[in-house]
């Protein structure tokens, strides 16, 4: 599971890049994945601090002026926590939902963000930000008005889809079709129903409206296989509740068993980190 990340300054570029990926901080104590082409730079979510996200920009040879929007999926602090510092500092246009925006005014931790950052996106509306077109999608959620997104370049589609408490068949076609997915492998079904949490917050999780259980997240995957699939990343990881290794062999069990010509190794499948960089994935 563990991968080198992979440079991308002038010198080493010697082929053409469409798009890329990489998880620059992924789990339940913060998220923020960068996707980009060479044109377009965006964040999904800055749930990090504003130092930690600029160190992992500045791996792949960039900086927060390169940034040419973030693209939130909702307003819990995992999401949103290093929001405010980056947007003053660099003037960064903030794209959420509606209901999204109302819920991050009334967090008062970020300090003040200029209303003129802020762009409301509905779901199944897409827009264009310079070379890349983006998909919002409807997840289910205890937030406002949450949001996956899906990102298109020419004939290249990934897609960010975390904090799903269940999935559906309106979520599987909106996924289909993806070469980069990063996916929410969030908990162990075992590991939180034993752990310390509160009854509550177990059944929060685990509810309609919570997060995907490794389990969950492999039999999804499933569904989505294609014979294009470039690259899966398992995110979203929970520090308490889960293990790496478990999501990572649970989701490939899920698809050894799964009803489709496909095999695990068919794929390659990383799991993204909490505190390190991923590979960059490259298509």
């Amino acid at each position: 599971m563990g991968t080198r990340l992979r440079f991308i300054g002038n010198k080493q570029r010697k082929r053409k890049i469409y798009m890329r990926m990489c998880s620059i901080a992924s789990g339940s104590s913060g998220n923020c994945i960068y996707i980009g082409t060479d044109a377009t730079h965006l964040l999904v979510d800055i749930g990090i601090s504003c130092k930690r996200t600029l160190e992992g920009l500045g791996q792949i040879g960039l900086t927060g002026k390169d940034i040419d929007g973030i693209l939130i999926t909702h307003e819990h602090s995992d999401h949103i926590s290093g929001l405010g510092v980056i947007c003053r500092k660099f003037g960064i246009p903030i794209y959420a939902t509606e209901r999204t925006i109302a819920a991050i005014k009334k967090v008062s931790n970020l300090g003040v963000i200029e209303d003129s950052l802020f762009r409301a996106v509905r779901a199944d509306e897409k827009f264009i930000l310079k070379d890349i077109t983006v998909n919002p999608m409807k997840i289910s959620h205890d937030a406002a008005q949450p949001v996956a997104y899906r990102f298109q370049y020419g004939n290249k589609r990934m897609a960010v889809a975390t904090d799903l408490g269940m999935y559906d068949d309106y979520t599987v076609e909106s996924l289909k079709g993806m070469d980069v997915l990063l996916l929410e492998a969030n908990h162990d079904i075992n590991m939180l129903q034993v752990g310390p949490y509160p009854y509550a917050l177990k059944q929060r999780i685990l509810g309609k409206k919570g997060h995907l259980s490794n389990e969950l997240s492999g039999r999804l995957l499933s569904r989505l296989l294609h014979d294009n699939l470039k690259t899966v990343f398992l995110g979203h990881l929970s520090k308490e509740n889960n293990l790496a290794e478990l999501a990572y062999e649970t989701v490939r069990l899920e698809i050894s068993m799964a009803d489709n010509p496909y095999k695990p190794d068919d794929f390659p499948i990383f799991v993204a980190n909490r505190s390190e960089m991923s590979q960059l994935v490259e298509i």
